[in-house]
């Protein structure tokens, strides 16, 4: 049973979203700080994680953090704030979607399903793609560049999949945008950029003069191909 673990201080959203995804068929582990949510992701390792921005102890973008230096695990990020700038700092961290409260449960477990799919559909895939050192293994959901394994999240990864899919051309911001999340709404340009400025972080020698992900002023980015 794919397992989804719900992080919030506030019973009666840790309870609505616990029961609407056990009555979808998930299995729900609960965490009300961000101490028991790290223990949680540790030792039950779940599928998805569903983190509130604001915990008593350990902030969300904390949890996020750590998580993300030891694992892949797709994170959700649930955030009071409708700020752009709030929400860009948790894709920062490495945060895969970010769900602004109020919110519909059927908007949630939607989400949860789209990166679940998309976690799927990079398993089951069997081909291999390159540009120049860069290397993605489609099928075992893994980067390698000069033949060092890179650790990326599921929405890094599927970043790479479209720019290395044609090597040295263009793509826009909305195109990685709904690439990205499979749908019209792309979450904004920001969203898209700090996914990008995360990348550089780890593949490029000085990120901040990009040799591997180009930009092309007022158009987008382009993967270079040798």
């Amino acid at each position: 049973m794919t397992r989804v673990l719900v992080v919030d201080d506030e019973p009666t959203i840790l309870d609505s979203v616990g029961f609407t995804l056990e009555k979808e068929g998930f299995e729900v582990l609960s965490a009300r700080d961000g101490t028991e949510a790290l223990r949680l992701a540790r030792d039950r390792r779940p599928d998805v994680v569903v983190l509130d921005v604001i915990l008593p102890g350990l902030s969300g973008r904390e949890v996020c953090r750590q998580l993300r230096a030891e694992s892949d695990v797709p994170i959700i990020m649930l955030s009071a704030r409708a700020d752009e700038v709030d929400r860009v700092l948790g894709l920062e961290l490495g945060a895969d979607d970010y769900v602004t409260k109020p919110f519909s449960l059927a908007e949630l477990v939607s989400r949860v399903r789209a990166l679940l799919r998309r976690r799927e559909l990079d398993r089951t895939r069997r081909n291999v793609l390159r540009a120049g050192n860069l290397e993605l293994d489609l099928s075992r959901h893994e980067v390698r560049l000069a033949g060092k394994p890179v650790r990326v999240t599921p929405s890094e990864f599927r970043l790479l999949e479209l720019l290395a899919s044609e090597p040295g051309r263009v793509f826009s911001r909305d195109e990685l945008g709904r690439h990205l999340w499979q749908t019209q709404y792309t979450g904004g340009e920001r969203a898209v950029d700090a996914h990008i400025v995360n990348l550089r972080r780890k593949l490029e020698r000085d990120p901040a003069r990009p040799g591997q992900l180009i930009t092309v002023r007022g158009i987008g980015y382009a993967l270079a191909g040798v």
